[in-house]
């Protein structure tokens, strides 16, 4: 990997294990988790089922962090995936995944935007026909408090995620204290699907943890930091690791409330339960309190992102495969031009008229990094097993071979489910292939 020139600014390391944890919950809690619990209970037909997936759902994720941690811990410098990649498979994997990585990203932050205008619309009506716009203007917001520096951007993650970890226990809090809920509607039972027959249940319940999955993912954020922590080696495994589990007892905790609220066939009927739990909660001011909520999370995860994407780049200006430019870090620890650059590719995506497409394509994709980290694991333990490392994945190989499965498994069940979209994923990682071939050998002969 090469360095900075001598004397430039580089990235700082002034980040404690704090913004480690606020990295990797805000990056994790998204708005999927105040509106998937419907589509999952209406997939199980028992309280103790929905319990299992998510908790499932939350040891994967688990399981996933410890595995990434030796990683981030034997490479803790800048770049996420693409530097374990690159490190196991060479430049060419290295810079697919790295493309792919940032592209997810960007999607991400387009679609944060995108839902928090929504949001926005909802506490202030007179903005309402013009979603991308608002969103754009959210995202430039966003970026702007980034370009003050990492100082100012660390410490509004940290109050966003704590003021989320408030706003979600308040909900949790205020479904357990609410009175007796409302008749579950008629239609529920018959949706959901009958246990007595297996194989109909047991695709159920596959199905349920897909969507349980794509609500833990970005337990590994903090990764993108390591190169600006303090202690990396061990600050970032434990912030992931107890991040995961934070996020599956919350988890857990907002199925509960919204039980306790909705009871069973009403959250199973529910396509967006902190709606209706808002309803039994609040009922003349409903659409304010989870647009207030909603709106709060989704900030979260689109902080979060934009810090996240110009670390990619950074990585790749530094290895040699992008322009120098991207290389520029302000005084203050900006990557300045990556973050425009990725600031722009977000307000692209959206403008774009197949936006929507794009997001359901991406929400397979991200899966392809768990792999690549996963598969990098087992790699250098084979091609480097002497090397000191400061954090050893415990129970190897399972660990990692368990979430190696089980992503596959998501992968193939993705493509089974929507095959549009998963033709559109492979276009796009095509492309993804195509330019990282032509870019190594450029970087290699230069």
């Amino acid at each position: 990997m090469s360095e900075p020139a001598p004397g430039a600014p580089s990235l700082r390391r002034i980040l404690g294990i704090g913004f480690a944890v606020a990295a990797a919950f805000g990056g994790t809690i998204g708005v999927g988790i105040l509106r998937l619990p419907g589509d999952i209970a209406a997939r199980v037909d028992s309280v103790p089922w929905i319990a299992l997936v998510w908790i499932a759902g939350g040891l994967y994720a688990t399981l996933g962090a410890m595995s990434v941690a030796e990683l981030v811990t034997l490479s803790p410098v800048a770049g996420g995936f693409y530097v374990f990649a690159r490190r196991a498979f060479g430049p060419a994997i290295g810079l697919l995944v790295g493309f792919n990585d940032w592209a997810v990203i960007i999607l991400s932050c387009a679609y944060a935007a995108l839902a928090a205008a929504d949001f926005i619309v909802v506490l202030a009506p007179s903005l309402a026909g013009h979603p991308s716009l608002v969103a754009i203007g959210v995202v430039t917001v966003v970026s702007a408090v980034h370009f003050l520096g990492i100082r100012v951007g660390s410490s509004t993650q940290n109050a966003i995620s704590a003021l989320v970890a408030v706003a979600l226990v308040g909900l949790i809090l205020a479904c357990f204290l609410a009175g007796t809920p409302p008749p579950a509607p008629a239609a529920a039972a018959a949706a959901r699907p009958v246990s007595a027959a297996p194989f109909a249940f047991a695709a159920a319940t596959f199905a349920a943890l897909r969507l349980v999955l794509v609500a833990y993912d970005g337990w590994y954020s903090s990764i993108y930091f390591a190169e600006e922590t303090v202690d990396a080696a061990r600050a970032v495994p434990r912030a992931m690791i107890g991040a995961a589990l934070l996020t599956m007892l919350l988890y857990l905790l907002i199925n509960a409330g919204l039980l306790h609220a909705l009871t069973l066939p009403g959250l199973a009927a529910a396509k967006l339960p902190a709606v209706e739990a808002a309803r039994v909660l609040l009922p003349n001011g409903a659409a304010e309190l989870v647009a207030a909520i909603s709106l709060v999370v989704v900030l979260s995860l689109l902080n979060i992102n934009t810090l996240m994407a110009p670390r990619i780049l950074y990585a790749l200006g530094r290895d040699g495969y992008l322009p120098r430019a991207v290389m520029q870090v302000t005084r203050s620890g900006t990557p300045a031009v990556a973050l425009a650059a990725s600031s722009i590719a977000t307000m692209a995506a959206i403008a774009s008229g197949s936006f929507d497409q794009i997001i359901s394509a991406s929400s397979m994709l991200f899966v392809l990094n768990y792999l690549s980290a996963y598969v990098a694991l087992f790699a250098l333990r084979r091609q480097e097993p002497r090397l000191p490392r400061p954090f050893r994945v415990p129970g190897y190989p399972w660990t990692p071979g368990i979430v190696l499965v089980g992503s596959v498994v998501f992968v193939v069940l993705a493509i089974r489910e929507d095959p549009h979209t998963a033709l559109i994923a492979g276009a796009a990682l095509a492309g993804f292939a195509v330019a990282a071939w032509l870019i190594a050998g450029r970087g290699r002969a230069g």
